[in-house]
């Protein structure tokens, strides 16, 4: 990547970095706030966790189309504005109804989908799929992070500290955001990258990215709602307090990665994500009715989190790699809309229902709800189709005349290995779905004579 780009690239990954850390880093302390803010109950400790995905889920898509229309820092930098509100809400709230809305204040600012937009408008197009890459691998360790520091922050300034500290971020992020990302001469809208209005029922009804949707929003679900007893098993019945807690969190998260990448490998490279992908998911169900069982023993429950982790990254990193191939490639930006919409969506239902279950059925509800939630995932993954090993190549057109760009259009298809192909006239630049394993490029290159 050029140095331009990169630092685009880098400074867009930091917002989306500081942004998520402040969402993700009570997860892990919050539900032991339950007897310690007036109001509370399990049930409202549950919604408030959650919340912020619901109000995601609902204005993301929003966000990124208003985006067209007002450009992309505005519409970012409002959306900050409203994070940073969110936080010091949540900051000077004394009862559980002002964290509330507080976090759903912070969710509001949903810019998810149009700092995605923003990163195909600064980066040119051979390092636009680096980039994405770069961005997406942030989102990953800023939850890890956020799952660390938890419990560290929480003994050092408080609860109120950390969303004092998450305003504080979101500040800095809007300092970066004007200083260091540059802000675009022409706003394309990118069918590859961002949601198109137009697109959005034909995309929510294709069979295939409804199981991948309905994937994500489990996986989330399940996750969110194991925040919820994890943290109060950790106290209650094995006596580790939480400023102490990261103790166990450090190391399951650190294995339970290394734990995965072998997997995804082997998935990516031996052809066998279909095997792989349900494999996980049922590790993730057995993990769940397995710690019903052993939530009383903090080594047997340490090892199946390792295994629940293990599995979560997995199929958390396989699911967008999963809509990217099985997506045509000019609805992919609308799926991966879509896609985020539901996935924040399972935030807000494994927070509000975990909650609900917890009150009336104690931490062992909350794993038989996950199970049985994982369960009826695993019915609907084993009837997906075997998706082809594609990557996604990007080609710059910018020399080249209209009438060039018409006859590489039609003889683009034509190439060996192409299962797809998208030419957007308007930014002279091709986008397309190749099978590495026969794909003709040196007959790519001599159509394209670049």
């Amino acid at each position: 990547m050029t140095t331009s780009d990169k630092t685009s690239t880098f400074s867009i990954a930091s917002i989306y970095a500081f942004r998520m850390l402040g969402l993700f880093i009570i997860l892990p302390i919050f539900s032991l706030y339950a007897d310690k803010i007036i109001d509370a109950t399990p049930t409202l400790i549950g919604i408030a966790l959650g919340i912020y995905g619901l109000t995601q889920a609902l204005l993301q898509i929003v966000f990124g189309i208003m985006s067209d229309h007002y450009g992309r820092k505005p519409i970012i930098i409002f959306g900050l504005i409203l994070f940073i509100l969110g936080s010091i809400v949540c900051a000077l709230s004394t009862t559980i109804y002002g964290i509330i809305i507080g976090r759903a204040l912070q969710g509001a600012g949903a810019i998810g989908s149009t700092l995605t937009a923003l990163v195909a408008d600064v980066t040119k197009e051979e390092n636009r799929m680096k980039a994405m890459s770069v961005v997406g691998m942030t989102i990953g360790f800023s939850f890890l992070i956020a799952i660390i520091l938890g419990p560290i922050l929480n003994n050092i300034i408080g609860l109120s500290g950390i969303f004092w500290l998450t305003a504080v971020l979101g500040v800095i992020a809007i300092g970066v955001l004007i200083k260091f990302v540059p802000t675009p001469k022409v706003l394309l809208v990118h069918p590859v990258n961002e949601t198109v209005k137009g697109q959005i029922v034909k995309v929510l009804l294709m069979p295939e990215l409804m199981r991948l949707n309905f994937g994500i929003l489990v996986l989330h679900a399940s996750l969110t709602a194991l925040f919820i007893a994890v943290p109060i098993i950790l106290q209650d019945y094995m006596g580790i307090g939480e400023s102490a807690q990261w103790v166990v969190y450090l190391p399951v998260l650190l294995i339970s990665f290394c734990l995965m990448i072998p997997f995804i490998i082997i998935a990516e490279t031996k052809n066998r994500m279909k095997k792989v992908f349900v494999s996980a998911i049922f590790v993730l169900m057995l993990m769940q009715f397995l710690l019903f069982g052993f939530d009383k023993h903090i080594v047997v429950m340490s090892v199946l989190l390792v295994l629940f982790f293990a599995s979560f990254t997995l199929l958390e990193s396989s699911l967008p790699s999963l809509v990217s191939k099985l997506c045509p490639i000019r609805r992919k930006g609308t799926a991966m809309g879509i896609f985020s919409s539901f996935q924040f969506l399972g935030i807000f239902i494994g927070g509000a229902l975990g909650g609900v279950i917890f009150h009336h059925f104690g931490v062992k509800g909350v794993f038989i709800f996950n199970g049985v939630l994982t369960l009826l995932w695993l019915i609907v993954a084993i009837s997906m189709k075997k998706p082809k090993q594609l990557s996604t190549k990007i080609i710059g057109l910018k020399s080249l005349t209209e009438d060039k760009l018409q006859h590489i259009q039609e003889g683009i298809k034509k190439i060996s290995g192409v299962e797809e192909a998208y030419i957007a006239k308007d930014e002279k630049t091709a986008y397309l779905k190749v099978d590495k394993r026969n794909f003709d490029e040196k007959a790519l290159i001599a159509l394209v004579g670049e």
